[in-house]
């Protein structure tokens, strides 16, 4: 009986609905595929008037969602065949992956099982898969009846409570694809990525809360998965076993509570937040020397002399963050310590090579004058050098220097030509030079002597199909455009005191919903004219530059 089964605690903060098929992408040995497209139920009948797709022996139908989702499929097989045989279903980022075989240019079942095999005579329903994929092969080794695919969606049931709309579209698509990206990787927990690693990396949470607070405002997967990696990590050990993710902890409880200003929260880990600050001031002498085990920043800087500047400005930025909570939670001594070794490493003489990311961080921090990089370095050959994880982070140097139509005009060609490769979420990686004329997006089938943007490239981790083509952390533009564009800078904890001085750009039209604990701030900007509204318990500052 029901009531004598023993529920878990654990229950999912996620639904689970059916989607169809937009579109045959191609097919082998197969009959009325198109069927495939329609709505029809979802159970075997075996008798009567079936309408009904044929795969024949060693043919198959590679099927389109219309957009990367986070789930598997729902799969229906009609009639019984006198000979049972296998099914094998391959689901993919892009075309290719889902052409691939598991070992061909590294593609992988790391992390989320994408390639099954079963056996079947027909006549059943069943659900297969849990992964990122936006493209499914069915292959047959004897001939099936395959009467529906549905695409089993699972994600948060969440309302986008914040907005950006300009009078230019393809960065409206912007915003909105970044959103997107991050609302799949909000599962129970929030992920990296949804095809891979499906961890949760604190680093990478950053950029990913930035636009969780543009776009939903509050969301329980944020203190969640904070609480997660610190309960999971012994006082003497690092978050995610590497130095700079733990500062990256400080900074995302500083971010989360200047946007929720919950307070009780922080104070419940106060004292696990005093002795990670001290731990991290531990490593840092009075002359400046940083004594990290290991000093990773990005992937696009690691062993260069650039990761160094890096895990400066994260430590620095951390230490600043950790100075005011410390403030917050009546800790003085321990905010002037951090105030004294964030000055410390600030000073320290440090040159910069090539690396945009890592530049940007420590002018974040106030090692570099923003201006002074942006000219010298970050503005140099435009989108040329950026990553998707701390690419943002440039964005928004750039537009503090004063260049935001620049920076705009930088975020456009680099995120934009993944949307133009047919990208419906942003990549865990990309690189300029990838684009070339013979360059065949996700979408497509790449011919011989072209390349195959997702299969023929990547490096670090992120190789070939191996990369994940919705990471979270690529989310950048979204939070750039509705907080740093926008103009919102949150004064007081729970957004109860706001600056808000939209920047002058190229756009002749703007509007930017924010969402607060008290409701909207709805800012509408034509050309040099600018409306603000904010909520009741929102006090507003501020002006038009």
């Amino acid at each position: 009986m029901i009531k004598d089964i023993k529920l878990s605690k654990n229950q999912s903060e996620t639904v689970t609905k059916y989607i169809l098929p937009k579109k045959i992408v191609t097919e082998k040995y197969a009959e009325n595929t198109a069927v495939l497209l329609n709505e029809n139920p979802r159970q075997a009948l075996m008798f009567g008037d079936i309408n009904y797709s044929i795969i024949h022996a060693g043919g198959y139908v590679v099927l389109d969602m219309g957009c990367e989702i986070n789930g598997g499929i729902d799969i229906t097989l009609e009639r019984l065949n006198e000979k049972c045989g296998k099914v094998r279903v391959t689901f993919g980022e892009s075309v290719m992956e889902a052409l691939s075989v598991i070992g061909e240019k590294n593609a992988t079942v790391d992390h989320s099982v994408r390639d099954f095999s079963f056996s079947s005579r027909g006549a059943m329903n069943m659900k297969l898969g849990d992964t990122g994929y936006r493209f499914v092969k069915i292959e047959a080794e004897n001939d099936i009846c395959l009467k529906t695919v549905y695409g089993t969606f699972t994600y948060r049931d969440v309302d986008y409570a914040g907005s950006f709309e300009c009078d230019d579209e393809k960065i409206n698509k912007i915003w909105s694809t970044g959103a997107y990206t991050v609302h799949l990787n909000m599962q129970d927990y929030l992920w990296d990525g949804i095809k891979r690693d499906r961890l949760v990396w604190i680093g990478d949470m950053h950029p990913e809360m930035l636009t969780i607070c543009s776009v939903f405002g509050y969301n329980d997967v944020v203190p969640k998965s904070l609480d997660l990696v610190m309960n999971a990590t012994p006082l003497d050990e690092w978050m995610n076993d590497t130095p700079t993710y733990t500062s990256w902890w400080i900074i995302n409880q500083k971010t989360w509570y200047m946007q929720n200003g919950d307070y009780k929260y922080l104070s419940e880990r106060s004292d696990y937040l005093f002795r990670t600050i001290e731990k991290i001031i531990g490593c840092i002498s009075e002359d400046g020397k940083l004594t990290y085990p290991m000093y990773f920043c990005d992937w696009s800087s690691k062993y260069t002399p650039d990761e160094m500047i890096g895990a400066y400005g994260v430590t620095a930025l951390g230490l600043k963050a950790g100075a005011y909570l410390c403030e917050c939670l009546k800790n003085e001594t321990l905010a002037e310590k951090c105030r004294h070794y964030a000055d410390i490493l600030l000073k320290k003489k440090l040159d910069t090579a090539a690396n945009k990311q890592t530049a940007a961080l420590y002018a974040l921090a106030g090692g570099f004058d923003c201006r002074n990089i942006t000219e010298k370095l970050l503005l140099k050959n435009g989108s040329e050098g950026l990553s998707t994880f701390l690419g943002g982070y440039v964005l928004r140097v750039i537009s503090k220097a004063g260049y935001t139509s620049e920076a705009i005009k930088i975020m456009k060609e680099y995120w934009g030509a993944m949307l133009d490769l047919g990208a419906t979420t942003f990549w865990e990686d990309f690189d300029m030079d990838w684009v070339t004329e013979r360059t065949v997006g996700i979408d497509r089938i790449v011919p011989d002597g072209m390349i195959d943007v997702h299969g023929d490239f990547g490096k670090y981790c992120y190789k070939h199909f191996r990369h994940s083509l919705c990471h979270g952390w690529a989310s950048g533009p979204t939070s750039f455009l509705s907080q740093e564009v926008s103009g919102i800078k949150i004064l007081e904890p729970g957004c109860k005191k706001i600056l808000v001085r939209p920047k002058a750009n190229k756009f002749k039209y703007m509007k930017t919903v924010y969402p607060t604990p008290y409701g909207p701030i709805e800012i509408e900007r034509e050309n040099d004219a600018a409306k603000v509204k904010v909520p009741d318990g929102v006090e507003l500052v501020g002006g038009v530059d």
